[in-house]
């Protein structure tokens, strides 16, 4: 057991909606860390046994938030009572933008871990790829923070990744700037986080993750084993892989699409990313094959990360997810695109229980810099979970302390508006957030993509520059 200080108080009413592998796990994570009262809180979900709620004695619904339904269930609940309230939305098929300007506009403070969009999008076939990528789900985010700047807080991609990724970048930056010796205040501004960036020669950064958590249990056909949402990783498997497209890249695949409008800080691939490999790095295994699925963080830390020459940008870096999960879900996604892409039948996500060892290695690893590449991340082990946090794996306890993290800045900044993860306090929330991410480490490495290949087949790379996409990338 951790230290439990009560961070913050929350006055009005609680609803978290959405009781999954992330809300059962979040759920003692308040209850240790914040002042509420009991009777107030509410937890919807249209699937979830109510037994763990009951035992916590917190009231539960058993009802799906849709498009049709969800002021007229929300908005009794948040505004019972006095007090400001506090939405947390850990669901899936909820769209994350129509609950945040519900919630802003009865002054409820609202945190969420992805923007979510409502039932359908991911499988949409009469969309077209660009329709369904998070670039498109990041622009309404954008779009309703410039039509209503300011107000209260709505705290947006606040889980692991994206959220706390965002965070570790932040202080790896930091990290490399003390080691290489470079005189640099910790910035203030967005801006100046850019050029640090920029004067560091970072090219482009990872979001490696290496799941070595496994089953005592081997998984049977036609199921989908994960140690988090199969549902979430599913839907970004099926949507096109999608990476934030740096400055220094020379070369572009031939089925890459750029953006017509927004911020124009990423590019798609016209093929899922559950299909799509990178070549990566991470301390336990060293090099690795990632998945290189969707996720906000590859575009919104690009974006944060751009310097502008006026119109021009003078300076972006390469980001992108690069993501070897648990083997169970592997196996469980090379059996599902094998049959087309139809996911399996039945679904299962490892509770810590079932967890024979292992541990979550999720950081980021910023590359090209004089120190050729550094990983900094959380080595979270499923023994280390076991001991410290109720009802989840390692996996788990990464996103629901993010989000405990989140909730706290919200509550110390109630009149912030609309910000992502990237934009608020990293040291204030790793300091909430660490003792739940086991051994928070850097790492340097002398590999790059050019390492390891056998050599017996002819190649299209760079051999001048080991840090271009071209190299990265599976081919």
């Amino acid at each position: 057991m951790v230290a439990s200080p009560v961070h913050a108080r929350i006055d009005g009413p609680l609803v978290m909606i959405g009781f999954g592998s992330i809300g059962k796990g979040l759920l003692p994570l308040i209850e240790r860390h914040f002042a509420f009262d009991r009777s107030r809180f509410v937890i919807i979900d249209p699937h979830a046994d109510d037994t763990l709620a009951k035992k916590h004695g917190v009231r539960f619904i058993r009802e799906a938030i849709t498009k049709d339904n969800y002021v007229k269930v929300l908005k009794p609940l948040l505004t019972e009572g006095s007090g400001q309230g506090f939405c947390v939305n850990v669901s899936v098929d909820t769209s994350s933008v129509a609950l945040m300007e519900l919630c802003r506009s009865i002054d409820v403070l609202y945190v969420d871990t992805v923007v979510e969009p409502w039932l359908g999008f991911y499988f949409d076939k009469d969309a077209g790829p660009e329709a369904r990528t998070n670039y498109a789900l990041r622009e309404t985010l954008l779009a309703a923070k410039r039509a209503n700047p300011g107000g209260t807080t709505a705290v947006s991609t606040c889980g692991a990744n994206p959220g706390m990724v965002s965070w570790f970048v932040k202080q790896a930056l930091v990290d490399l700037a003390r080691d290489l010796k470079i005189e640099v205040k910790t910035p203030a501004a967005r801006e100046d986080w850019g050029r640090l960036a920029q004067r560091l020669g970072i090219k482009g950064i990872h979001i490696a993750e290496r799941d070595t958590q496994r089953s005592k249990k081997p998984k049977p056909m036609n199921v989908f084993v994960n140690t988090w949402s199969v549902e979430g990783f599913v839907s970004e498997s099926l949507q096109p892989s999608e990476l934030g497209w740096g400055t220094h890249e020379k070369w572009m695949p031939d089925n890459a699409r750029t953006h017509a409008s927004g911020c124009g800080a990423a590019i798609y691939l016209l093929q899922p990313g559950g299909n799509t490999r990178v070549r990566s790095w991470c301390p336990t295994p060293g090099p690795q094959y990632g998945f290189l699925v969707t996720h906000n963080e590859a575009i919104s830390i690009a974006d944060y990360l751009t310097v502008r020459d006026g119109d021009k940008v003078a300076y972006r870096p390469t980001c992108h997810y690069a993501y070897h999960p648990a083997n169970d879900a592997v196996l469980s996604a090379h059996e599902m695109f094998g049959n087309g892409g139809t996911m399996q039948p039945s679904w299962h996500i490892l509770d810590e229980n079932e967890i024979e060892d292992g541990i979550d290695e999720l950081g980021v690893l910023l590359y090209g810099h004089a120190k050729n590449a550094y990983w900094y991340g959380s080595q979270l082990s499923i023994e280390e979970t076991r001991r410290i946090a109720p009802y989840q794996n390692a996996t788990g306890l990464q996103v629901t302390s993010a989000v405990m993290a989140g909730m706290v800045w919200a509550l110390e900044n109630p009149r912030a508006g609309i910000v992502e993860a990237d934009e608020i306090d990293f040291r204030r929330c790793l300091e909430v957030q660490s003792p739940y991410l086991g051994p928070l480490k850097g790492y340097y490495t002398d590999w790059t993509p050019l390492a390891g290949r056998p050599g017996l087949f002819a190649e299209d790379i760079d051999t001048d520059d080991p840090w271009q996409f071209r190299n990265v990338l599976v081919r």
